[in-house]
């Protein structure tokens, strides 16, 4: 006969409101499914008589908790990656019936990042004195971001925690995969630009200043080409104080102006519009648009809430805008068709999705076609990106050639010329 313990156990309804009582259950895990079978989230399971069960090993995290706050700033940031695995390992602790509490304690342990096992020992901090999962996951914006926290929140309470950690972790691996493309793709072109500059530092440093001499001894009058880059060697090899002040206070002033509101949304405007690239930019961006509302779509999130949240995901200030005059539009009563259309964003096959989508009540699910297919377009563009800037490549060192033997072979031609 399988003998029962008392335990005390704090847990969330489906409102997500703070439930505490006492449970007979062979062990913590019998505990939890009981909990998980009147809908109840748990949160803390003890046992009744104070007695150290398995839950319990706090003191290690606590006795971090106070000197886990202070993160030096070289400490490597959070990345994808690692929200990836923590939306995974949560989703399968969820699953098995492990209390939050226990998990975040777990994962806090067992994360290979620094700033993930100090913002995961406060969220168990925060967890011990009543707060729920997504109010904690909330103070720390730059590791879990909006959406992020309002998944969770959504999950908290609807009482489907995992799968709510389920569609983060998938969102979380295909924003990973876009990312690893586009770094694929202008590896390549980034590669031969920094070889360029380097030729061109070398050609002022080293190539120039011999003809130069070579020039002077022979006395002729130079082409303005030749004077040209003389000038310019000269500046390079006299003024390269001046030079590298100039570049460093521009980038910085650049720097300066793109923090502003008008300049990056200048900035994020003109990067859609680039030769090239534009297009697959603002694909990408439209695909994690659909891809992000058509999640909190699905999670039940309102309407105009999640357009918010998703217009904030974009990362994009000129897209976003666009956004939430869609969702302004919505609330003076117009359809999401109508706004899709007068936001000027989606092609004319998406349209015919999204108006398909509203008319079956089936949104969700259309935009979530929507997403894929703006994916599968990114995929092909980045594959065939190199293709496409190779031209424009070839052109500038075509063009470099041209200069340097412009400037450096004419005067000799026309010595040669002269001594027949």
């Amino acid at each position: 006969m399988i003998s029962l313990a008392n335990f005390s156990y704090s847990a969330r309804d489906a409102t997500g409101a703070l439930v505490k009582g006492t449970i007979d259950a062979a062990n913590q895990g019998a505990a939890a499914q009981a909990l998980l079978g009147r809908k109840l989230i748990p949160v803390k399971i003890t046992a009744a008589k104070n007695a150290p069960t398995k839950s319990q090993p706090k003191s290690k995290g606590a006795a971090k908790k106070k000197t886990g706050l202070n993160i030096e700033l070289l400490v490597p940031e959070v990345t994808l990656a690692d929200l990836v695995i923590f939306s995974r390992q949560m989703n399968s602790l969820m699953k098995a019936g492990i209390p939050i509490l226990r998990a975040v304690n777990g994962l806090a342990e067992t994360s290979n990042s620094v700033k993930m096992t100090t913002a995961l020992e406060d969220v168990a901090d925060q967890l011990e004195r009543g707060r729920n999962l997504s109010s904690a996951l909330h103070n720390h914006p730059k590791i879990f971001d909006q959406l992020f926290v309002s998944i969770v929140h959504v999950g908290e309470n609807t009482g489907q925690l995992d799968m709510a950690f389920l569609q983060l972790a998938e969102y979380l691996e295909r924003e990973q995969e876009t990312r690893k493309q586009i770094k694929s793709a202008t590896r390549y072109p980034m590669f031969v630009l920094i070889a360029i500059v380097a030729a061109l530092v070398i050609m002022n440093i080293f190539v120039i200043p011999t003809f130069k001499g070579m020039f002077e001894k022979l006395g002729a009058d130079l082409p303005p080409m030749t004077q040209f880059l003389l000038g310019m060697s000269d500046f390079f090899m006299t003024k390269w104080e001046l030079l590298i002040a100039g570049i460093v206070g521009g980038l910085f002033t650049l720097k300066r102006y793109m923090n502003t509101k008008d300049g990056r949304y200048r900035w994020d405007r003109y990067k859609l519009r680039m030769p090239a690239v534009g297009d697959i930019l603002e694909r990408s961006l439209l695909a994690r648009f659909c891809r992000s509302f058509s999640m909190m779509l699905k999670a039940g999130v309102p309407l105009t809430h999640a357009l918010n949240l998703t217009a904030d995901a974009v990362d994009n200030a000129f897209v976003s805008e666009r956004i939430v005059g869609m969702r302004q539009n919505i609330e003076r009563g117009e359809s999401m068709a109508r706004v899709a259309a007068s936001s000027g964003l989606f092609t004319p096959l998406v349209m015919q999705m999204i108006n398909v989508g509203e008319e079956t009540g089936r949104i969700d699910e259309l935009l979530e076609e929507v997403a894929e297919y703006y994916e599968r377009e990114v995929d092909y563009d980045l594959k065939t990106l190199t293709a496409k800037i190779e031209p424009i490549l070839i052109s500038i060192v075509s063009a470099m050639v041209l200069v340097l033997a412009l400037g450096i072979f004419t005067p000799m031609w026309d010595m040669m010329n002269a001594h027949k």
